[in-house]
């Protein structure tokens, strides 16, 4: 399947051959040829790129602004902006364009301006669009010719949207786009789609790149339709007749002869498009301001990644010195712009198009250090090697290997730190884990502030001058171990060394005659060999084509410290030679020998092509080839195979790379028994054609069908191509929540854009809503209810049940109808005691479980306003959770009913609250409130029909919270950093009365968000010093007495006291004592109900104090209402207070903030 590229040239080859002079397409040809392929398959392009990729990019822009002003180049009969989400589209406000095409520029117009009856797709114009029926060139002298606006003024973007085909030099191009641009504000841009997988910018340096390479064009097959498409691509006609039908003959062959035929699209032609998408900023031509200072690699430096040296990256810099990699990322952070790290250069993301990689190879040294040569550490004797970012496998072997050491790396010499860092699966991962997993420390510098950082154990001759320790160390150290390429430019890597030991290296290769007799070789070689050889020991299998006939190869390596000879090693286990025979042959090697004795490299297609080959590949872990039709899947694989020099690699898993835990790295992926790397190859001199594309496609076709039957994917060969989203998806486990929130912590600006893909940690909900009570009292009903009063709001919010979860492992498991299982009542009854007793074995299993699924419900969301949640049986959630989402406010809201009602509804609502939960063995939903022991943050007496009263619950309790009034008291609290140590953000709280009117804004929202009744508190109580401020003025406003409570001896007697501990933020200082406080004994009555006023709410010491002292005075836990201005979960203030026995306090909190 030839791309439009490769078709375009070709087709102009054959005009080039004829003496006939050529003509440019007329606008209603051209037209015709643009219409064909908007129509084809490439409407897959904008559904799945180019909108999406758009809407991403520009949705921080727009959120910036009230008025977007927009200019077009060649947006076709219709502009792209159409389908962008309409809360975008409403925000532009000026739109120009310009369409050289008569007939696409008065579509234009028609389209943006259509019958009364239809809305108009850009409905806030403020002005009627000027369409230029021009071609967009380099000859207008200022902005104020080009848009008819003012000098002063420019667009907020420029949209290249249909490729810069006949714009030389592009980069010109770009440059004169940028000019017009708003050169007022900062965050404008220049976005261009092109319809090629490779655009050459020289010079300009891009904000953010993206492809899609999966683009196809349709083409129906007829004659017409074929000259024209050609005709449109080749972008001309011969001015003669006769010579024009004879190459439009010419063409259709060509074309017919490149395209790729499929049964899914009978009679259609077609061809690959794949696309890139470049943005670029007022910061693209900086480029100088970084080579003026940071050397450039030398021109021509080989690259082995095939895809990755046919791209064009903005530079190639190499720094000599670590202050160069520093000042590579501090220009990389002011100028907005990402950066790749180039080491053994054999990852897909090490070149991106227009932007600047970093040659690590400078940084080449690998040092060993004796136990005793570390000095001044606590780290034991063992021995260790530090490998510098820029040196590769080979290297660190070699120097290791004259010392007697080695370190568990993987299996080519070439590879550099991204495999380390990544994962590294190796020989010895059995006996001595994965590489990543012999990582005790590295020096790297950081991407949120260009600074030297020093991280686990490296020996102190090793810690470069000016290096920091950072506050967040080890959670960095353990995102480092399995995703390091995400979190930092690595200076060098500290690995703990092994004594260097000698492989006996076996051989066996088996013809194989049928797809029976390979399914059972595979399942042999897994379950009778593989499983049973001793941990320190590994065997690889091998599927692969040779000499016209299907092959299964296996190698055993077996690793010994004692020195090996032909005479001295042993016979292969009984149980290996009863199933694969004796060995065919066998090497004595040491480690680097080990490189060689591969049997890709050594034995297969002639020492793997002759190293006249090159390869793509993915590798996805898998577990049990016996079961769930794996060994099917891999025979499939192999016999699908586009080219006979693809083939298939198992290796060996287990051992000591599953003893260490899921989440003790952040290589998450432990439970597997064999790793399967699909490698496609093709002869390298047919790079960029279609053998090599039809490899590639081969390999990701046998991952979606593997995908489903794996235990994970690895890493290390992931990188930002769109089709390796599902296999990142699966890269890290359990742990890619954790990481994605370190990603957004350690890299908030992207610097590190094009690593192995992390999901994007969604922005949590800024209210979840667990809606518990009484089963069939309406809670689905009302939740449903409360969404829609949410969303016409203008909120974004849905409701979820979080028992899905469980009924989503339990069909996994048995082999239920999933479907029936969520939806079909009676289906469900059926296996309501097998749900029951699965889910108990799980939380025994997973004691954590509860908080697992309550996580997996919040971060699967997406980002929005308010989660709703129902299903919840946990105890005491909010004080339970509210620590795992610090971000958001977590609120418990009780749905109570009475008998009467319930029977009196019917099915009205029942029908939407079927007894769906599963039994946790929690209390049962009718536990009386007056019985547990925490309070609800509200209660809905779902007693009256209709939904009126639901709806004005959620206008008035619900709604509230997104008051611009709380978010204009929020922004009056000042974050100050590093204080009162390093490495803590403050919230200046008490910043708001320094505020003019703050004090009076925070006492109005407390007023109004006071779920109880004012006319029955008797007073309001504050506890020295930084309460006193906010409670006097609440008092003031409500009309109510202000009890004080103060340190002990402060007051005149008769008084009572308690003991104190000191406040979190005190205890964050200099070393503190226990103090008592006290308060008048007679100045609230016993009985009373009291409104307790504090600045923060952090780990609640400080209130349990104040409501002991208030139980000292007779005043009711459940008579207490606690009102704070600022809530920290993270401290799990609320769980403290529930352990000392107030869990049933109303707590009520205006903000909430993570942190402190």
């Amino acid at each position: 399947m030839a791309t439009l590229d490769f078709l375009k040239k070709a087709l102009r080859e054959k005009v080039a051959t004829t003496s006939s002079p050529k003509q440019p397409l007329s606008d209603a040809q051209y037209n015709a040829g643009f219409d064909i392929i908007v129509k084809g398959s490439e409407r897959a392009t904008y559904e799945d790129f180019i909108v999406p990729e758009l809407t991403h990019l520009l949705t921080p822009l727009f959120d910036s602004r009230t008025h977007i002003s927009v200019l077009e180049i060649g947006p076709g009969p219709k502009s792209i902006l159409e389908h962008l989400p309409s809360r975008m589209r409403w925000k532009i406000k000026t739109y120009d364009a310009f369409e050289p095409n008569i007939f696409h520029a008065t579509s234009l117009e028609e389209s943006l301006y259509p019958s009364a009856e239809v809305e108009r797709p850009l409905p806030c114009l403020e002005n009627l669009p000027k369409i230029y029926r021009d071609s967009f060139t380099l000859d207008h002298s200022d902005r104020g010719a080009v848009t008819g606006m003012s000098d002063t003024r420019g667009y907020d973007v420029v949209l290249f949207c249909h490729s810069m085909y006949g714009m030389s030099p592009k980069p010109k191009f770009i440059e004169r786009a940028l000019q017009l641009l708003d050169g007022r504000l900062r965050d404008g841009m220049v976005v261009v789609f092109h319809r090629d997988d490779t655009l050459h910018l020289p010079g300009l340096v891009c904000h953010r790149t993206s492809s899609f390479p999966d683009g196809v064009i349709s083409v129906m097959s007829d004659d017409q339709s074929v000259g024209c498409f050609a005709a449109f691509v080749a972008g001309c006609t011969m001015q003669d007749a006769d010579v024009d039908k004879a190459v439009r003959n010419e063409w259709r062959k060509l074309c017919r002869d490149s395209a790729r035929y499929d049964q899914t699209h009978t009679g259609h032609l077609l061809f690959s498009s794949p696309n890139v998408m470049m943005a670029f900023t007022r910061h693209a031509t900086t480029l100088g301001e970084l080579t003026t200072h940071v050397p450039l690699a030398r021109e021509g430096k080989p690259i082995k990644n095939r895809e990755s040296c046919h791209r064009h990256p903005a530079a190639i810099v190499r720094p000599t010195e670590i202050r160069h990699v520093q000042r590579c990322v501090r220009w990389a952070l002011e100028h907005e712009v990402s950066l790749t790290v180039l080491g053994g250069s054999h990852s897909s993301q090490c070149i991106q198009p227009g932007v600047v990689s970093i040659d690590m190879s400078s940084f080449n040294q690998v040092h060993v250090v004796k136990g005793r040569e570390d000095k001044g550490t606590t780290w034991s004797s063992d021995s260790l090697v530090v490998a510098e970012g820029g040196c590769v496998t080979g290297d660190i072997i070699s120097k290791s290997m004259a010392a007697g050491l080695t370190v568990p790396l993987g299996a080519r010499p070439s590879v550099g730190a991204g495999l380390w860092l990544q994962g590294g699966i190796g020989h010895l991962a059995r006996l001595h884990g994965l590489a990543c997993d012999a990582i005790i420390g590295a020096v790297i510098v950081s991407v949120d502030s260009g600074q030297l950082l020093c991280v686990g154990h490296v020996p102190s001759q090793h810690q470069p001058a000016g290096s920091e320790r950072p506050e967040n160390e080890a959670d960095l150290l353990w995102a480092m171990k399995g995703a390091g390429t995400n979190f930092g430019i690595v200076i060098s890597v500290t690995f703990k060394a092994y004594a260097a030991p000698t492989f006996l290296v076996r051989n066996w290769v088996f013809p194989l005659s049928d797809r029976l007799g390979m399914r059972r070789k595979l399942i042999d070689f897994d379950k009778l060999v593989a499983r049973k050889l001793p941990r320190n020991c590994s065997a690889d299998a091998y599927l692969y084509w040779d000499a016209g006939q299907l092959h299964l190869g296996v190698t055993m390596f077996e690793p010994s410290i004692a020195k090996l000879t032909s005479e001295t090693s042993t016979p292969a286990p009984a149980f290996v030679t009863a199933i694969l025979g004796t060995e065919d042959s066998f090497k004595i090697v040491d480690c680097v020998g080990l490189f060689d004795a591969e049997m890709y490299v050594s034995g297969m297609h002639g020492g793997h092509g002759g190293g006249k080959t090159s390869s793509f590949k993915r590798c996805l872990f898998l577990n049990d080839m016996g079961s769930a039709g794996i060994a099917d899947a891999l025979v499939r694989a192999v016999e699908t195979r586009p080219s006979h020099l693809c083939y298939l690699h198992l290796l060996h898993g287990g051992g000591a790379a599953a003893d260490i835990a899921a989440d003790a790295t952040a290589f998450g992926c432990r439970d597997w028994s064999l790793a399967c790397v699909i490698t496609g190859v093709w002869p390298r001199d047919q790079d960029g054609t279609e053998p090599a594309r039809a490899a590639m496609r081969w390999v990701y076709d046998v991952v979606r069908d593997l995908l489903p039957l794996c235990s994970g994917a690895y890493g290390a060969d992931l990188g930002p191509d769109p089709r390796d989203a599902a296999l990142a998806s699966k890269a890290f486990g359990q742990n890619m929540p954790r990481l994605a929130r370190l990603k957004r912590e350690l890299d908030p600006s992207h610097v590190l854009a094009y690593a192995c893909p992390i999901s994007k940690a969604p922005r949590d909900p800024k209210l979840i809503l667990l809606v518990t009570g009484e089963i069939c009292a309406g809670k689905d009903y009302c939740a449903n209810v409360w969404v829609s009063v949410f969303v016409n709001a203008g909120l974004t919010a849905r409701v979820v049940s979080i028992s899905d979860a469980t009924k989503r492992e339990y069909a996994a498991a048995t082999g239920a109808d999933l479907e029936r299982i969520l939806l079909d009542r009676a289906y469900k009854e059926q296996h309501r005691p097998a749900l029951t007793g699965f889910f108990l074995e799980q939380v025994r299993q997973r004691p954590r479980l509860r908080e697992e699924h309550f996580l997996d419900v919040v971060h699967s969301a997406g980002d929005l306003d308010v989660l709703l949640i129902s299903g919840m049986r946990e105890e005491a959630p909010v004080p339970t959770l509210s620590h795992l989402v610090p971000e958001s406010r977590l609120l418990e809201l009780r749905v109570e009913t009475s008998q009467d009602m319930r029977l009196a509804r019917g099915d009205s609502q029942d029908n939407k609250e079927s007894p769906d939960n599963v039994d946790t063995g929690d209390k049962d939903d009718n536990t009386p409130l007056t019985t547990l022991n925490y309070r609800p943050n509200f209660i809905f007496n779902n007693n009256t029909a209709g939904n009126e009263a639901i709806e004005k619950f959620a206008e008035s309790y619900l709604l509230p919270f997104f008051h611009r009034d709380l978010q204009r008291l929020a922004d009056m609290i000042r974050p100050v950093s590093n204080f009162p140590r390093q490495g803590i953000k403050f919230r200046h709280v008490l910043d708001i009365s320094q505020q003019p009117g703050g004090l009076a804004l925070c006492a109005s929202l407390f007023r109004k968000h006071f779920a109880g009744n004012w006319a029955s508190i008797a007073a309001v109580v504050s506890c020295e010093a930084g309460g006193f401020v906010f409670a006097s003025a609440l008092a003031a406003q409500v009309n109510l007495p202000l009890a004080l409570i103060r340190e002990a001896g402060k007051l005149p007697p008769p008084t009572i006291s308690v003991a104190k501990s000191t406040s979190h933020i005190s205890s964050l200082g200099a070393k503190s004592i226990e103090k008592r406080i006290e308060m008048e004994r007679d100045v609230i009555s016993g009985g009373a109900s009291v409104v307790v006023v504090d600045d923060v709410f952090a780990t609640g010491k400080t209130l349990c104090a104040v409501l002991e002292l208030l139980r000292e005075a007779e005043i009711n836990a459940e008579n207490v209402t606690v009102m704070t201005v600022a809530e920290f979960p993270v401290h799990r203030g609320r769980e403290e207070l529930r352990k000392r026995g107030f869990g049933r306090v109303n707590i009520q909190s205006l903000l909430v903030y993570d942190g402190v």
